[in-house]
């Protein structure tokens, strides 16, 4: 999935705290409303259903106060972790709400045991590519005409070493360039994802397979 990422200026200083959580299926109308929004291809609600109840699978939420802000995504295989898709509300992009994304993402990978994540992005997305460069991530390739509408193509990016000190030490440095703390929701690392999506918007789900 394209991701469509802040600029490094942070923005929108009010008086809710952003909060990470796990994506929950009650998430799921106002990730589909910001994936509309910033996705040339979107994915569908039984997309991110399936994906999310997938095991080594970690979906994440951020919210400022009861707004769904922006969300992102993450697969593991093996010792790697892949970003699927990252996505920020384009009336919060300018606030580094994907930077925090990105924290929560890479410290749960070193969690899960990887040592390298990589992801795909669009040539022309230089400011998402600013702010990877920031997490050690490099280009290593491209896939022609990945991306469509419109027809573009992607560039892979890798970070390795992400389970060293010296990678603690720069997503530490990332968090102190924050204007200000975020707060990351959860239990413990390894969650119930079928818990996690029983409800949309406090609805019972009366479905079967995760559909609405």
């Amino acid at each position: 999935m394209a991701l469509q990422e802040d600029e490094i200026v942070d923005q929108h200083d009010d008086n809710d705290s952003l909060v990470i959580s796990t994506m929950r299926r009650r998430h799921l109308r106002s990730v589909l409303r910001i994936e509309e929004q910033t996705s040339s291809t979107p994915w569908s609600l039984g997309l991110f259903l399936s994906e999310a109840r997938r095991p080594e699978r970690v979906y994440l939420v951020a919210k400022k106060g009861k707004e769904i802000v922006g969300f992102a995504g993450m697969l593991f295989a093996l010792n790697e972790g892949h970003i699927t898709t990252i996505a920020v509300d384009p009336a919060y992009q300018g606030a580094r709400i994907g930077t925090r994304l990105m924290l929560v993402l890479m410290r749960r990978a070193i969690a899960h045991g990887s040592d390298c994540v990589t992801l795909e992005v669009r040539a022309s997305n230089t400011s998402a590519k600013r702010m990877y460069a920031r997490f050690g991530f490099m280009p290593a390739g491209t896939r022609t005409a990945y991306y469509k509408d419109p027809v573009e193509d992607a560039m892979v990016y890798w970070a390795y070493d992400v389970d060293s000190e010296n990678y603690h030490k720069r997503l530490v440095e990332i968090e102190r360039s924050l204007y200000e703390p975020f707060i990351y929701e959860h239990s413990e690392w390894d969650t119930d994802t079928d818990d996690q999506l029983d409800e949309v918007d406090g609805e019972p789900n009366e479905t079967k397979n995760g559909y609405l």
